[in-house]
């Protein structure tokens, strides 16, 4: 047995070296198959490419040592799903056009990662990583009428889910315009002519969708109804529609009386925690006779701050509403709806999303037109709400009368008698998120008497110091319209896409647009 498995080793190993040898010659002689020489890719590993770019912006090139033909492979990571590609020829293209602004990759910086792989179809394979870097591209704007003849325009909001806007006529009426085109629909979004009071500053006055409207199709209006008081609305779309909503569905969500027909306010808006904000005038007439803007048992001369989710007065028909438990009277000792005291007419506001801000622009009453801004995102846990100092100070200017509390002063103002004319009632605008290169990061916001339009970056912005006239940009150059006139800044409005729309309560509407 044991000479059989030694004559067995043996002539295994014989028959492999015989393999191995090939009986001479070349080592590839006798049929055998060459080892593959797997493909190298050669294109450049980075690539520079201006934003807004379109078509092939890189194309995947490799060489292989055999002649093999080459296809290619984008591999899944982070930002693989932001373009399209062609295995075949390399060709790599973005799935939509970058933009610098708000860039999609990753890290948010506009440098894309992505990994190519190139393969010979013989298990040969090499694999490198790719930076598309997207750079910044200076881009000039232009202001275009969208539409004209509409009836005393005052707000505008972009329809949720659509690429159309809401527009608010002061008789009730809330018409719906498509900004492509200028078309305006037959028929409106709703009309509250019949239950609302036009007389003085009264009408439809502001419109804030719900931050649930996907799923609950609510939205809230600010009106003043046929008493003349302040009336805060909820109203649900039509099953199906996104331009139409049902009248029957109106609940009123609060009643704030009104001792005069002025100094009503107008916007409302929601917060990150989903509150909602009314920002209201002192009740009307001049210089605040009833002292109700300091009075934190008033609501008229504030900001207020409702849960619209809740009811925490369920036997009160006109307070269907809840309170934010971080309101500081949620406890007591002021009404409970108070977040910010001392406004004289907070005509227009807005809040910025990015930073938590709520903005408003405060009509002054002789001398001066002033801009605020809230954090909304610090809480307050004391009794001593946020107080702007009206009628105690118009601006930082004294007014009347004094106080101990600590007053919080406007972040930019400009005055009446300044020899340039700027206008007499401030209307608040937005902080600009959309594509003008120009405008991003600055708060814009105009004036209704002169129709005067500024801007003031956030980076200028130092909460406790106030800017003047001087420190505004003129920006009257850029919203001179290709048709019309901008001469009565009724409203600022943004659209679904972040584009800046300004209201002029002649009847027109424009928007800020990039030039291609």
């Amino acid at each position: 047995m044991r000479n059989a498995l030694l004559n067995f080793t043996t002539l295994a190993a014989t028959v492999g070296l015989a393999a191995c040898s090939g009986g001479g010659g070349g080592s590839n002689s006798g049929g055998g198959i060459p080892p593959n020489s797997p493909p190298v890719i050669t294109s450049a590993t980075s690539v520079d490419v201006p934003e807004n770019s379109t078509g092939t912006i890189y194309t995947a090139t490799a060489s292989d040592p055999d002649g093999d033909p080459v296809s290619y492979i984008l591999l899944f990571d982070d930002d693989s799903t932001q373009f399209e590609f062609n295995g075949a020829t390399g060709e790599l293209s973005f799935r939509s056009p970058p933009n610098f602004e708000f860039p999609d990759d990753a890290t948010g910086n506009n440098t894309y990662l992505i990994s190519i792989r190139a393969i010979d179809g013989r298990g040969g394979q090499d694999t490198t990583p790719i930076l598309i870097n997207v750079t910044d591209v200076a881009e000039t704007a232009e202001t275009r009428r969208v539409v004209s003849g509409l009836n005393q325009p005052l707000f505008l909001a972009g329809i949720p889910g659509t690429d159309q806007v809401a527009v608010l006529q002061k008789s009730g009426e809330i018409r719906v315009v498509t900004p492509s085109t200028g078309a305006v629909e037959t028929v409106n979004f709703l009309d509250t002519s019949a239950s609302i009071s036009t007389a003085g500053e009264g009408g439809l006055l502001g419109l804030a969708f719900s931050p649930d409207f996907e799923n609950d199709r609510t939205f809230y209006l600010n009106v003043t109804n046929t008493s003349g008081d302040t009336e805060i609305r909820s109203y649900q779309m039509v099953t199906g529609s996104d331009t139409q909503a049902d009248p029957a569905t109106m609940d009123v969500i609060l009643t704030v009386p009104q001792p005069f027909t002025n100094h009503n306010g107008g916007s409302i808006s929601f917060d990150s925690n989903g509150y909602l904000l009314i920002p209201l005038g002192d009740g009307g007439s001049a210089g605040d006779p009833g002292d109700r803007a300091q009075d934190v048992n008033e609501l008229l001369g504030k900001v207020l701050r409702i849960d619209v989710t809740g009811d925490d007065f369920p036997a009160d028909n006109l307070r269907d509403y809840a309170i934010p438990s971080d309101n500081p009277f949620a406890s007591g000792g002021g009404a409970p709806e108070i977040w910010a005291v001392g406004l004289r007419n907070p005509y227009r506001s807005s809040v910025d999303d990015t930073t938590g801000f709520l903005y408003l622009g405060d009509v002054g009453q002789d001398a001066v037109e002033e801009i605020s801004r809230v954090d909304l995102s610090a809480t307050s846990s004391s009794s001593d709400p946020i107080n702007f100092g009206w009628p105690i100070k118009e601006g930082t200017a004294d007014f009347r009368g004094s106080t101990t509390a600590t007053l919080t002063p406007p972040i930019a103002e400009y005055t009446h008698a300044d020899p340039s004319a700027p206008g007499s009632s401030v209307t608040g605008g937005f902080v600009y998120r959309g594509p003008v290169d120009d405008l991003i990061g600055r708060y814009v916001f105009g004036d209704f008497t002169s129709g005067n339009i500024w801007s003031i970056g956030l980076d200028e912005i130092n909460d406790g110091q106030t800017l003047g006239l001087a420190d505004f940009r003129d920006d009257n150059g850029i919203f001179t319209p290709d048709v019309g006139t901008v001469d009565n800044v009724s409203s600022f409005g943004l659209d679904e896409s972040g584009n800046l729309y300004v209201v002029d309560y002649d009847g027109e509407v424009f928007v800020i647009e990039r030039n291609p």
